[in-house]
């Protein structure tokens, strides 16, 4: 083979002057020998600075070129957005109630917030939720409520959403109680005029034999007026107590039912020859029990669907729906209720229930400014990527600050911390705990593999009042938001769980996933630290929010990695200090 005389010879296509022909790349072999990209024929890319100086010569708006906020959490994006104008309005609408005399209860239910649910406190104020949902759900118009109810009306639809820890649980048991009072008392009256209507007639039939009464059972058995849906067993037994707490004083017949309780106490509790007013179960064992009992959804006037972005996802929301269908023809009234609105619960809202009134807060979507957030970047020394390690010499730092040091040598114990701390991966759960009792901590793991009773008595010593850790604020603040700690362990350490002579006697460590960050009153929680970085800004938001509840302060910990998003942490904190609320 020998080549062409002519291979030297400049093509007729490169001569000067000729127009340069376009390759057709249609075909399979038409990106061959192509010595640039030129994709989709924009020619090279040029880079931001460059765009900068064009924008600028082109006189463009400065807008344009400043950087946009929260661009990390925007690949994310899941939270539905609320309105500044409506923020606004809400605020003027919270500021005309300051207390709970301004809502039109009846005395014993206004009596029982400040000897039940709010007992201890010295000063009692409704929240923002409260002072918005509470005469909404009353059906408060023109300054006058409206208890009319002889006649059958449309179901009222809500939704209330507010941050976590803002008292939403109160915000529409209150109303429910006040319903169901009411409507004991019209109860009352018209048997009472049906005795009366009774024995009229057996004086007018003197002569005539009357039936011998039949022991029949209490018409409410096993029909509750008011049911309260919850996602998980912990949150049952949470809400049950504080429904239990109301009718010391109140007096209606209330029962919870969970899987942590057997078939035998199920039956008892729902079947009461007594009757029964308010149910609080979950999804789950309530569409089992409906399913071959339809008539414990006959007389339902109220169903509060609690945690609703948790029931109206795609494992409940069959289950959820089928229960709203099946009390539909009763219902009076259906709450939704939620710490956060995901984009998928606002459409779900939107095409199911379009004529559901939204009850929000003006700091709905945003973590509270009293919670601080630092960040450890594991990376450095001494930890060189160990969150293990990391994770230990926090729980140190902040076990420390709760002991005091006298002249003399001697410790005195202030208080207890309660820490929770989150990961992401169920089994991290028992692996870290375990790491943290050989670094001498006090920590538990609790996760879905725990049963009931042993799930019970983790969460006791992190809930409620009386679990509440005292003690000041710790002190060495954040810079930069990097946690100033110093260093428990040496390098040696950084290999391991190992055996140690120190401990830690005054804290408890509690490591969990998303299943502790639900609804559950951390009150005595004041520190989170976040072993992984949470997935979603919705769990960001639920997991931070297990601390600085009920405008107490409180101080959050994220433990950074080389693999971890640190754009979206550090958008997250910028919005924390903004008190911006997160998408």
């Amino acid at each position: 083979m020998t080549l062409s005389p002519k291979v030297a010879q400049s093509s007729k296509r490169d001569a000067p002057g000729r127009k340069a022909t376009k390759k057709h790349t249609n075909s399979p072999f038409g990106g061959m020998n192509v010595t640039s990209a030129g994709i989709r024929h924009h020619g090279p890319r040029r880079s931001r600075q460059q765009e900068l100086r064009t924008s600028r010569g082109r006189g463009k708006d400065k807008e344009d070129q400043k950087p946009r906020t929260f661009k990390a959490l925007k690949m994310q994006r899941s939270l539905a957005s609320v309105s500044y104008g409506k923020r606004s309005a809400v605020k003027s609408k919270i500021s005309e109630v300051d207390a709970f005399d301004n809502f039109p209860l009846l005395p014993v239910v206004k009596d029982s917030i400040s000897s039940q649910a709010l007992k201890g406190l010295d000063i009692i104020l409704p929240t923002p939720i409260q002072r918005v949902a509470i005469p909404s759900l009353l059906g408060i118009e023109n300054g006058r409520a409206n208890f009319k109810s002889s006649k059958k009306k449309d179901t009222e639809q809500f939704l209330l959403a507010a941050e976590t820890g803002s008292g939403k649980t109160l915000a529409y048991l209150l109303p429910t109680i006040d319903a169901i009072k009411r409507a004991e008392i019209k109860d009352t009256e018209r048997v009472r005029e049906e005795v009366v209507a009774r024995e009229e007639k057996s004086k007018r039939a003197v002569f005539e034999l009357e039936s011998p009464p039949l022991h029949e059972p209490h018409p409410t058995t096993g029909r509750p007026r008011a049911i309260i849906l919850l996602p998980t067993s912990e949150l049952v037994a949470q809400t049950g107590s504080l429904v239990k707490s109301f009718a010391h004083t109140v007096k209606y017949r209330s029962a919870l039912i969970s899987s942590s309780f057997s078939g035998v106490v199920i039956r008892n509790r729902l079947f009461s020859p007594s009757g029964i007013d308010i149910l609080v179960s979950t999804p789950h064992l309530l569409a089992s029990i409906a399913e071959s009992d339809p008539n414990i959804l006959s007389r339902v006037t109220h169903l509060i669907i609690d945690e609703a972005d948790s029931l109206l996802d795609r494992s409940f929301s069959p289950l959820t729906a089928a229960i709203i269908e099946k009390a539909s023809p009763s219902l009076r009234q259906l709450i939704f209720c939620s710490a956060t609105i995901p984009r998928s619960l606002d459409n779900h809202l939107r095409s199911r229930f379009p004529d559901i009134r939204r009850l929000v807060t003006p700091n709905l979507h945003a973590i509270p400014r009293r919670v601080q957030l630092g960040v450890v970047d594991v990376e450095r020394d001494p930890y060189r990527g160990n969150k293990d390690l990391a994770c230990a010499d926090s729980v140190w730092s902040i076990g420390r600050a709760a002991t005091e040091h006298f002249d003399d040598g001697a410790k005195e114990r202030v208080g207890v911390k309660r820490i929770l701390v989150f990961v992401n991966q169920r089994e991290k759960t028992a692996e870290l705990a375990a790491y943290l009792v050989s670094k001498g901590i006090d920590a538990m793991a609790l996760n879905r593999d725990a049963g009931g009773a042993r799930q019970g008595d983790v969460l006791a010593a992190f809930t409620g009042v009386g679990a509440e850790a005292s003690g000041g604020e710790e002190k060495g603040g954040t810079e930069e938001g990097k946690v100033t700690v110093s260093p428990v362990y040496s390098e040696k350490d950084r290999k391991g769980p190992r055996a140690t002579n120190r401990t830690l006697p005054n804290t408890k460590v509690l490591v969990t996933t998303d299943l502790g960050s639900r609804g559950i009153d951390t009150l005595a929680v004041r520190h989170v630290i976040l072993y992984d970085v949470p997935h979603t800004t919705i769990d960001f938001i639920h997991r931070l929010g297990r601390t600085g509840r009920m405008g107490r302060r409180g101080r959050g910990i994220v433990l950074v990695g080389r693999h971890d998003r640190k754009d979206v942490v550090k958008e997250v904190r910028e919005g924390m200090f903004k008190g911006q609320a997160l998408i």
